[in-house]
């Protein structure tokens, strides 16, 4: 691993703590938790195949 990918990966685990921290300061349930992280998913996976078949 070369310097910058050291550097991305304490960046992304960064923002993970950050985003986990602020999704926790709302006080959800555990399935709320996972009904949005399932949309998110959803959204994302939809936008990935629709920008493969426009390629």
């Amino acid at each position: 691993m070369n310097d910058m990918t050291v550097i991305s990966v304490v960046a992304m685990v960064g923002w993970l703590f950050l985003a986990g921290s602020a999704l926790a300061s709302f006080q959800l349930g555990w399935s709320k938790v996972l009904q949005m992280a399932l949309v998110w998913f959803a959204i994302f996976a939809g936008g990935f195949v629709i920008a493969s078949f426009l390629m």
